[in-house]
């Protein structure tokens, strides 16, 4: 009767055994080692653009992130273990070494690559055109990041609805009073 437990029992592991095996990329679905993620330049500058390569996803698509970057890199590229790419801008005054996370083939691949920053400003050019003046300053970087001009957002959308409703109010309460008094 023991042995007939153990039989069963041993072949209850193996059907799960084979049932792990025979499923196309089951326990190591997205084998971390693969994927590799490379920065151009080697060393960032702060406040600068760099491109990101990415090699071993299986998709099309992707994104690569770092504490280092203002936002994810969205990757794009032919996919089959081909290079994905794309580009991200540096954080301006950071300085050292930020791991780079990758995800694609809907799994994150963490510390897949690394993005040197370099901190210092010796011979640096600048970034964007001055906007006036300056005269000989004009060879300094900002320190501080320059601020993407943008059109009215959200908050200003609901501030303006807000005062044409209370305008439209107004105008509806004096219309009343009028036609009362008359």
């Amino acid at each position: 009767m023991r042995i007939c437990s153990l039989a069963v029992r041993g072949a209850g592991a193996l059907v799960l055994a084979g049932a792990l095996a025979g499923v196309p990329g089951g326990a190591v679905a997205h084998d971390q080692s693969q994927v590799r993620a490379q920065v151009s330049p080697g060393t960032a500058a702060p406040g600068g653009q760099v491109e990101v390569r990415v090699s071993g996803c299986r998709g099309t698509t992707g994104s690569a992130g770092s504490g280092a970057f203002t936002k994810d890199a969205e990757l794009t590229g032919s996919g089959s273990g081909k290079t994905l790419s794309g580009s991200a801008r540096v954080k301006a005054g950071l300085t050292g070494t930020y791991e780079i996370t990758v995800i694609c083939d809907g799994h994150p691949h963490q510390g897949v690559g690394t993005v040197q920053v370099g901190g210092g400003q010796d011979g640096a050019t600048p970034q964007a055109p001055v906007r006036a003046g300056g005269g000989g300053t004009a060879h300094l970087r900002p320190t501080a990041a320059v601020a993407e001009e943008t059109g009215p957002g959200t908050r200003h959308a609901v501030v303006g609805l807000v005062l044409a409703g209370a305008a439209a109010v107004a105008v509806a309460l004096r219309s009343v009073r009028r036609h009362r008094a008359d």
